[in-house]
């Protein structure tokens, strides 16, 4: 297959297609070389000019669905796309990222306000240990070509120059974040570094050091809800609009307070527990 075959990315650009972006992306998911390289060869043969990145994931994605043991690699493969489906709101993605610093060993807080030196502030989500205070303003896009730009690197650092002036953190390390689940635009980054105020966490973004988002969410083993093939786009909105976000919410009490709801079917609640149980592999 001619390596000049053009794909349409989800912001409507094109770009060449890479065999080796699609082998890399299922081994960073857990796949062997051999699957990785069996599903690249499948893709390579169905691929045509004008294929859209979607197509490219979802053939993937069935790909892997074939395999007997191949559960918890699939969820890793869809992790950024559940992420990202949590919307349309921002809330759930709070409690989701509250939920994961909560499994790293901190005290967490959704939407608590602070009082800075000026204003009232409201913060998205507060993490706390013994060592350290975590205060993250969050950005949710349900597109992942939507990148966080240096306008809001601006104005998230002055919110938080505001509540360090008053010693909030004190006598505790202050570790304001800017965290989004897409990407943060060069100059964002560029500014954040030589301003050093915040600390920053992307989908692939700090790329060394420091943990990036999907590390940080696969350590975590906090799942999204919306990574649960058993049900359907509907069954994930009802759920996150019921406060189920996580899949470890799921199956709190053998699934009986989904059952209460009486708006999932009980078959479909038993099937995504058992495959909460094969995705739930730790590292």
């Amino acid at each position: 297959m001619s390596q000049k075959l053009l794909i349409i990315k989800k912001d409507g650009t094109e770009e060449v297609f890479n065999p080796q972006k699609l082998r890399s992306s299922l081994m960073r998911s857990g796949a062997s070389k051999q699957t990785a390289q069996d599903i690249t060869i499948e893709v390579n043969k169905q691929i045509k000019n004008g294929s859209t990145t979607d197509w490219i994931y979802s053939l993937a994605f069935k790909l892997l669905s074939e395999r007997d043991d191949a559960a918890p690699v699939r969820f890793r493969y869809s992790l950024r796309r559940a992420v990202s489906e949590l919307g349309p709101s921002g809330f759930p993605f709070e409690k989701y990222i509250a939920e994961v610093f909560s499994a790293h060993g901190y005290n967490t807080m959704v939407g608590k306000k602070l009082k800075g030196k000026n204003v009232v502030h409201e913060i998205d989500v507060i993490a706390e240990n013994s060592e350290e205070k975590i205060t993250a303003e969050l950005k949710f896009h349900n597109r992942p070509n939507i990148k966080t730009d240096l306008k809001v690197a601006l104005y998230v650092t002055a919110r938080f120059q505001d509540i360090i002036s008053t010693g909030y953190y004190k006598p505790k390390k202050a570790r304001p974040y800017l965290i989004t689940n897409t990407k943060f635009s060069t100059n964002a980054i560029k500014y954040v570094e030589g301003d050093g105020t915040l600390e920053l966490m992307g989908w692939d973004y700090p790329r060394k050091n420091k943990p990036n988002l999907h590390d940080f969410i696969q350590k975590s083993q906090i799942h999204p809800v919306t990574a649960l093939t058993s049900f359907s786009k509907k069954d994930h909105q009802i759920l996150i609009e019921e406060g189920f976000i996580t899949c470890q919410d799921i199956k709190k009490n053998g699934g009986k307070d989904v059952h209460k709801l009486g708006l999932i079917k009980n078959k479909k609640v038993e099937n995504a527990i058992v495959e909460i149980d094969e995705i739930c592999v730790k590292e």
